[in-house]
């Protein structure tokens, strides 16, 4: 108790009181019991009194009640006082049997009023002190309070991680770049793109694909706490930084007037797992699929449920097969779509299911294969054609409004959506407004392999490739479905009125990087360089997810791209990355990006 601060008794009153009235009483029980053993009456010939119920038994029964001393504390030393009591008196028996006993040994009868002290050794009364001492103390380690710099239990469940990233990035643009490219998302976030030549001139919201942008300055900050509830049970919270709701990308443009910047709810999340194979997680967490940037960014998260296993066969942990079923809302049609009816229209939701199988298998100590297929089934995100809808007369909707998605880049084929029916007293000049869909079905088979080896004997080599093919790409059903609607992706020199003749699009996709170093820095010296190749075409898969600085995010891209990181300290290293990328169909459009940075991990 001496080592406790006065800032600690006043935050903890209660408790210290009852502590030292536990020391109190169980010092003044010492005492007493010691006195009562050294008082014993020393007349010869005088009988010991009655067991009965002491002054301290009484003592401690009366502050138990009045709630001065806690109960189970005063109940122990309530046992403590009655057995030594008992013990008193026992003892002042044998003192009256031996002091009657002494004048036939020949000894000295005391005389009254004398008073018999026995010698109390110093090892007893330090046991004794040492016994409460060592009562209070457990008590108090058991509660939380017994050491100052001790903290509290559950603060050992909880840590905390997270990343920096201070970039300078330039975007290089061809000169011979298509300047018509039109900027989809912002049209679908609008009131539409008016495709009557005779009631809009313009050609809507447009992609910047010629005017370069250099020295831009950008950083990215995450930050997470992941909780230990139990052997078995973990949850998980992640803030990150961002220009806007992007779901593949955390990244700040800098600048702004200086503004503050956002903040965003990136993860949060539950896992439980019931077996040392089998983890299930749901909210929002880190993707749950092996995969490459080519499909998924790193900076996605997915919502929804998940459940990974993973499973070692052989007794040397040589083979290790892994594998996930994910559940994933990407949308929910709004409960009061249409908003000015009064008929709401039915659920429309749009879901990713996937499910993947793989393999990690060490060949020897140099030699690493990884290996994973996977089906990803993107349910009810295509577009659908609306019914007759008469905007001319005063509605605002069509009734496949919903259809259009929430997030795209680029690259996807897109058709009008609304079915929209001209004004018969002047259907010339009917405005006819447009929202656009996806023409495709997306029904990916999607196939991952990495070969870690070691070059010269010291040096990590790491191959990587993967390929997509959309098993749902069906240029004919498109066309059908779209009834002449399809917007983009003809090709170079189309007439005005095109023909699916004219159409220039794919669903394949296949990425190859080779990497020799060490694949993520953290100690000072490390390295690495690497060099890959993309080719995207425009329906390999949705343009909405996948890497946003690759020809700056989307489908129908191809390019190579080179970098390279050295670590300068302990978890900081520098990356530098340069990437030359093109159309695969259909309009010019040539990116460069060079980005620069300065990476740190917590």
């Amino acid at each position: 108790m001496h080592n406790t601060s006065r800032l600690e008794l006043r935050a903890r009153p209660t408790r210290f009181v009852r502590t030292a009235q536990a020391m109190a009483v169980a010092t003044t029980l010492a005492l007493t019991a010691l006195t009562a053993a050294a008082q014993a009456p020393a007349a010869a010939g005088t009988a010991a009194a009655a067991p009965g119920e002491s002054a301290m038994v009484r003592l401690i029964r009366g502050l138990i009640q009045s709630g001065a001393l806690a109960r189970d504390v005063g109940e122990a030393l309530l046992a403590q006082a009655q057995t030594e009591a008992l013990a008193a008196q026992q003892a002042q028996r044998q003192l009256a049997v031996a002091a009657a006993a002494a004048p036939a040994a020949g000894g000295l009868r005391p005389a009254a009023g004398d008073v018999r002290v026995p010698y109390i050794p110093q090892t007893v009364r330090d046991q004794i002190r040492d016994e409460i001492k060592g009562e209070v103390m457990a008590q108090a380690k058991t509660e939380g309070w017994a050491s100052p710099n001790e903290v509290a239990e559950w603060t050992k469940r909880i840590r905390f991680e997270g990343d920096l990233r201070v970039r300078h990035e330039s975007r290089l643009f061809g000169g011979g770049n298509s300047n018509t490219i039109n900027d989809f998302q912002a049209i679908n976030e609008g009131s539409g793109l008016d495709v009557n030549p005779n009631t809009s001139s313009s050609f809507g919201p447009l992609l910047n694909t010629r005017q370069d942008r250099k020295n831009l300055w950008r950083a990215r900050a995450r930050i997470g706490l992941v909780a230990d509830l139990s052997e078995s049970t973990q949850a998980g919270v992640r803030l990150a930084s961002g220009s806007d709701d992007s779901p593949v990308s955390t990244t700040q443009t800098l600048g702004g007037g200086l503004r503050k910047k956002d903040i965003w709810l990136d993860q949060a999340w539950l896992s439980y797992k019931p077996t040392d194979w089998l983890k299930l997680t749901g909210g929002r967490f880190a993707n749950p699929f092996v995969s490459t940037d080519m499909l998924f960014s790193n900076d996605l998260s997915f919502d929804g449920v998940a459940a990974q296993f993973d499973k070692t066969l052989s007794s040397n942990k040589d083979l290790q097969l892994f594998g996930t079923l994910g559940v994933i809302p990407l949308e929910y049609s709004s409960d009061s779509f249409p908003r000015t009816s009064q008929d709401k229209a039915a659920s429309e939701n749009k879901w990713l299911f996937g499910v993947q199988a793989g393999a990690n298998w060490k060949l020897n100590d140099n030699n690493r294969l990884r290996g994973a297929l996977a089906y990803y089934n993107f349910n009810n995100i295509r577009g659908e054609r609306s019914s007759p809808c008469a905007l001319y007369a005063g509605a605002d909707h069509c009734d496949t409004d919903w259809s259009r998605p929430s997030f795209m880049q680029k690259g996807n084929t897109l058709m009008m959506l609304r079915d929209i029916q001209l004004n018969p007293a002047d259907p010339a000049n009917t405005p006819q407004p447009q929202y656009l869909g996806l023409a495709s079905k997306f029904q990916l088979l999607d196939l991952n392999a990495r070969w870690d080896t070691k070059i010269a004997g010291r040096y990590d080599l790491r191959l990587d490739a993967n390929v997509v093919r959309n098993l749902g790409y069906d240029e004919g059903e498109m066309f059908r479905r779209a009834g002449g609607g399809i917007v983009n992706n003809w090709r170079v020199n189309a007439p005005l009125l095109p023909t699916q003749a004219d159409f220039r699009s794919g669903g394949s996709a296949y990425m190859l990087q080779a990497t020799l170093g060490k694949p993520s820095p953290s100690a000072r010296g490390d390295w690495n360089v690497l060099a890959g190749y993309k080719y995207i075409q425009p329906d390999a898969l949705p343009d909405g997810y996948n890497d946003s600085s690759f020809h700056l995010g989307g489908t129908n891209a191809r390019g190579y791209y080179i970098g390279g990181s050295y670590a300068i300290d302990k978890n900081l290293w520098f990356t530098g990355r340069w990437s030359a990328t093109r159309e695969v169909y259909g309009a010019p459009l040539q990116i460069d990006t060079l980005q620069l940075e300065l990476n740190a991990r917590f």
